[in-house]
C-alpha cells in the first residue's frame, strides 16, 4: 500500500522528532464548514506550541495521506467526503474518494507509518439500545489490537458510557483518566462513573506506557482528558439534550454510521452552538497533551 507522506513528516520520522497523529472526521462529519477547517488548523498550531509537529490522516482521492496542507484540508472539506473507518478503507481507496478517517482508522494508519501518539475529541463505543440494534463502533476493537496511546475526552456522551467501559475492559483496552478519578464525558469534565485509572501528570503516564512496552501488550492505552472547565456542559444538563437528539434520531430512523454525524449536529441545534464551542476546546485540550507526551514517543 502506498502511503503519501509529507516531508515534513517524513523528516520528521527520519530524525525521530516528536509527532502527534490527528484524525479527519472532525473535519468531514464532526462540525460544519467553516468551523471544521478552522478547528483543524488551529488544533495543529496547538501541536505546534508544544513543540511536536501534526500529522493529520485522511484520504484524498483514494490515497492515503499523512500530513496535510491547507489547499488539503479544503478539498477534504468539500469533496463530498466519506468517513473511513478500517473496513471502509479499500472500497474508498480503489473508488478513489475522499474521506475523513476514524479513531480505528486513524489508529491503524498512524501506527503503521511509525506515529505512536494519537489526539482525537472522543472515542465511538456502544451506542444506547445496543441490546436491541448491536449498534458497537469498530474503534474499540482496533483500539485492542493497536498499541498507540490515545488522547481523548472520553467516550461520546451521546454513546452508553458504561456499557462501552466495559467491553474496553473484555477488550483487554487500559484506559485511564488524566486529573481525574471520574471518566470525563466529553461534553462534561465528570460523569457518574469511576475511572479504572487516574493520572496525576504525564510522567504517570510516560511511567504506565514504558511498563506496557516492557509487557509487550499490542492494546492501546485510552487516556481520558477532560474538557477545561471553562467550556464544559454540565453532564445533567447535557444529558436531556442528547436524550431529546436520540429521540428525534429514532423517528427519522438514522441508523449506522449516520447516527453519531446526526446526533453530534442535533446536539449543537439544540444547545444553540454551545456544543460546538466546546467540542473545539475539548480537541485543542487534547492536541495539547498529546503533544507533551510524543516527548517521550519512543516508549510505545
Amino acid at each position: 500500500m502506498t502511503i503519501v507522506i509529507s516531508e515534513e513528516i517524513k523528516q520528521a520520522l527520519q530524525e525521530k522528532k516528536a509527532l502527534v497523529a490527528l484524525e479527519s472526521t472532525i473535519i468531514t462529519h464532526g462540525m460544519p464548514y467553516p468551523q471544521n477547517i478552522e478547528t483543524a488548523k488551529s488544533v495543529e498550531s496547538v501541536v505546534r506550541e508544544e513543540g511536536a509537529i501534526p500529522a493529520t490522516i485522511a484520504l484524498m482521492e483514494g490515497k492515503v495521506c499523512v500530513g496535510l496542507d491547507d489547499d488539503d484540508l479544503e478539498k477534504l472539506a468539500l469533496n463530498s467526503p466519506a468517513k473511513a473507518s478500517l473496513r471502509d478503507l479499500p472500497f474508498l481507496m480503489a473508488k478513489k474518494q475522499y474521506a475523513g478517517t476514524t479513531v480505528a482508522s486513524t489508529s491503524f494508519l498512524a501506527k503503521k507509518v511509525g506515529i505512536d501518539f494519537f489526539a482525537t475529541g472522543g472515542i465511538g463505543g456502544v451506542h444506547r439500545g445496543a441490546a436491541e440494534s448491536f449498534d458497537i463502533s469498530n474503534d474499540l476493537v482496533a483500539l485492542s489490537k493497536i498499541s498507540v496511546c490515545v488522547v481523548s475526552s472520553g467516550i461520546k456522551s451521546i454513546l452508553d458510557i458504561p456499557k462501552t467501559l466495559e467491553l474496553l475492559e473484555t477488550l483487554g483496552v487500559m484506559v485511564g483518566s488524566y486529573q481525574n478519578k471520574f471518566v470525563p464525558a466529553f461534553y462534561s469534565s465528570d460523569s457518574p462513573y469511576l475511572s479504572p485509572y487516574s493520572f496525576e501528570s504525564v510522567d504517570d503516564v510516560v511511567s504506565v506506557l514504558q511498563k506496557r512496552k516492557e509487557l509487550n501488550l499490542k492494546s492501546a492505552l485510552l487516556l481520558m482528558n477532560s474538557v477545561p472547565r471553562e467550556f464544559e456542559i454540565p453532564f445533567a444538563v447535557m444529558e436531556e439534550k442528547i436524550q431529546e437528539a436520540i429521540k428525534e434520531s429514532k423517528r427519522q430512523g438514522i441508523t449506522g454510521q449516520g447516527v453519531t454525524p446526526y446526533l453530534l449536529k442535533a446536539v449543537k441545534e439544540i444547545t444553540k452552538g454551545e456544543s460546538l464551542k466546546t467540542n473545539i476546546a475539548l480537541i485543542k485540550n487534547n492536541a495539547k497533551l498529546a503533544a507533551q507526551l510524543t516527548k517521550n514517543q519512543k516508549i510505545i
